[in-house]
């Protein structure tokens, strides 16, 4: 097994579990390897949207949730559920706690250092899936297609020697500018963190992972565990960094330097405004750090 790395708090959301594209095999990779005192699932773990339709729930899901109960008999990891809208269904019980050591929420305040964040999954702010929640299922159909077409294409790609392209990506790019006005989504979610009188706001939902400021409000995104595999991590003394699994993958290898134990971790530079258009923006992002 690889070398452990012990964080804070760990971030993870948007694993689509029941979804044909989920990386469930890789997110459960990620959290044998890494272990932390506070894991925060933030929203559309578990996709009932793709379950009630033509979803499959496989053994690799119940491996997930199997690793997370093992996180917190070994390590008294406490675990924060929060629900997202794909997992909207946990709306007839929160709030639950079980035990000690997990609770389901819709929201909840972390404390990191001397900062207060607000921690949601998003989907509060999106006009779309709140008033048309029909254009949100279609759009979850359509990504459901993408994918499956864009695993054939990079197939191809790959017998060429090419590298991975995203079509997801390209939609978004091409897409995200037609519902702008709709919604502002990160500059309302920072507005809404410092309402709360928060230092900082933490989300997934848009499937787009960041660590930035906007306004003196500290913007944060995990990502997802479809096509970017990423994660949010905070170490003791507060510091908050992604982490992508492809960077894991990397650190598994023989080493050539001379220390044995490695851990690279880099902040994600800040990309350009993305917008919320659920079970669409979603994009892949080839990069080792």
């Amino acid at each position: 097994m690889a070398d452990t790395t012990h964080f804070r708090t760990i971030i993870i959301s948007d694993l689509h579990l029941g979804a044909g594209g989920s990386k469930a095999e890789e997110v459960t990779n990620f959290l044998k390897s890494y272990s932390c005192k506070k894991l925060i699932l933030n929203g559309d773990i578990i996709d009932a949207w793709q379950l009630k339709k033509y979803g499959v729930w496989k053994r690799k899901h119940t491996m997930f949730f199997k690793r997370v109960l093992k996180m917190i008999e070994e390590n008294k990891t406490r675990v924060i559920y929060i629900r997202g809208n794909h997992d909207d269904f946990l709306d007839q019980i929160i709030p639950l706690r079980l035990g000690k050591n997990f609770q389901i929420r819709k929201d909840y305040i972390l404390n990191s250092g001397t900062q207060r964040f607000y921690v949601t999954h998003g989907d509060i702010f999106d006009s779309i899936t709140s008033n048309l929640k029909w254009l949100a299922y279609l759009g979850d159909m359509g990504y459901t297609f993408l994918l499956w077409v864009n695993k054939f294409y990079n197939k191809y790609r790959e017998w060429r020697g090419l590298p991975y392209y995203s079509l997801s990506q390209k939609i978004k790019q091409s897409v995200k500018l037609a519902v702008n006005y709709m919604t502002d989504f990160e500059e309302k979610l920072t507005e809404l963190a410092r309402s709360r009188s928060c230092d900082g706001v933490i989300c997934g939902h848009i499937h787009h992972p960041a660590i930035r400021e906007i306004d003196g409000i500290k913007y944060m995104n995990s990502g997802d565990w479809v096509e970017t595999l990423s994660a949010l991590v905070e170490d003791f003394e507060g510091n908050w960094s992604l982490l992508y699994y492809d960077q894991q993958l990397a650190e598994q290898k023989p080493k050539t330097a001379k220390s044995d134990k490695t851990t690279v971790i880099e902040n994600f530079p800040g990309a350009e405004k993305q917008v919320a258009f659920t079970g669409v923006f979603l994009g892949k992002n080839q990069r080792i750090i």
